[in-house]
């Protein structure tokens, strides 16, 4: 296993999900005394686990067509998009 790659991705990962509106979600789901925390947690990490295979996926699948530096630039610019337009609605 290549630590370094490991260690950007789960910083990354971690960064990203800290504070946004899946985490603000699973929050507000255990708010209910009713429910049972652990089951939030598998359900929510099960949901994360998931998501990130799609990711994985989609990745590998566009790798085969498309060249790494292009797949960069177009994430990059992806990125800024959805800054500007979260900016632009806020």
């Amino acid at each position: 296993m290549d630590w370094k790659v490991f260690s950007l991705v789960f910083v990354s990962v971690l960064i990203a999900e800290l504070g946004d509106k899946t985490q603000l979600a699973t929050m507000l789901f255990a708010t209910d005394r009713e429910v049972s925390k652990v089951t939030i947690f598998l359900a929510a990490s099960a949901a994360l686990v998931l998501a990130s295979a799609l990711g994985v996926l989609a990745g590998s699948l566009l790798s085969a067509y498309l060249n790494e530096k292009i797949l960069h630039y177009v994430a990059g610019v992806a990125f800024i998009a959805i800054g500007i337009y979260t900016v632009y609605t806020a």
